[in-house]
Parts: structure tokens; sequence; C-alpha cells
């Protein structure tokens, strides 16, 4: 049965209507109108869904929104704008780091936490990171050098 559940996301409280075991991705998109994470597997493989719960990344698509009710959520729109990105979003842009775009909600999502938890990271420290978001682009090593860059100049995140 449908119930309220409070969010904190981006900063802003949100009351939303769903059952206790929608998947908290369904909520984010299609009652709250982000669009950063993405559905890619629905089986937390990929990393499109990747947001931060409390400063950690986790994979929406298998965490029922009833357990972040109370936690602070923060998705790629809670990094930046398109006026003005994130220093990880600016180095993505600067580094033409995307071609399709699908993974890259994952890779920023995931390679921010990692930043704010190790601000001075190797390239092999890096790649270790995103080891487990998938891109079929081929951009690997302009992803790598994106997060390279935003590291030489980082300060923990909003």
């Amino acid at each position: 049965m449908p119930g309220t559940i409070h969010l904190k996301v981006n900063g802003k409280q949100h009351a939303v209507e769903a059952e206790p075991d929608t998947m908290l991705l369904y909520v984010l998109r299609d009652q709250l109108g982000l669009h950063g994470p993405k559905f890619g597997c629905g089986l937390s493989q990929c990393g499109a869904c990747t947001v931060h719960l409390d400063g950690a990344a986790v994979r929406s698509c298998v965490l029922p929104a009833a357990a972040a009710e109370g936690r602070a959520i923060t998705t790629l729109e809670g990094l930046g704008s398109v006026d003005k990105p994130g220093p990880l979003q600016q180095a993505f842009i600067d580094e033409q780091a995307v071609q399709c775009g699908y993974c890259i909600n994952g890779m920023i999502m995931t390679a921010q936490a990692f930043l704010d938890a190790h601000p001075n990271p190797s390239r092999d420290d890096i790649k270790q990171a995103l080891d487990n978001n998938l891109c079929r682009c081929g951009t690997h090593m302009r992803i790598v050098r994106a997060v390279e860059r935003a590291a030489k100049h980082w300060k923990h995140a909003p």
C-alpha cells in the first residue's frame, strides 16, 4: 500500500507517495523529475543509476526509497548546474569525456564520492575506483583524465 516517504534530495525536502519497496531510482526520475540517474541494468552492475546517500555512492536501482528516508540524497543535478557546473562536471567537459553520455552520471557520482574520500589519488586509484562503472563508448582514458584534472584542485564538494 502506498504511503508518504520523506526524502531530502539535493538539499530540498520532498514528500512522495510510493510503495515502500519502490526503487529510489524510479522516485527520483518519475516523481521528482531528476534525470541524472539513469536506468541501466536494474541489477546494480553498471553504475548508471548512482547517487550519493549521506555522501556514499550507492546504486539507486536496487535501493528501496523507504531506505533513503531521513538521509541526504544527492544526484548529478545537485553537484552543479548548466550555468555553473561543479568542479568534476567541468573537468568532464574540459576533457570531452562524454561520448553517448549514458554512463557519465555513474562515473561522475562515483568519482565525486571517491575524491571526497581520497583527494590525492594516483591514476591507478582512479581506475580502480571506477572499475565497477560500465562504459561501452571507449572514453575511459578521457574519463580518467577528467578525474585527474579535478583532483588537482579538489576541495570537498558541496
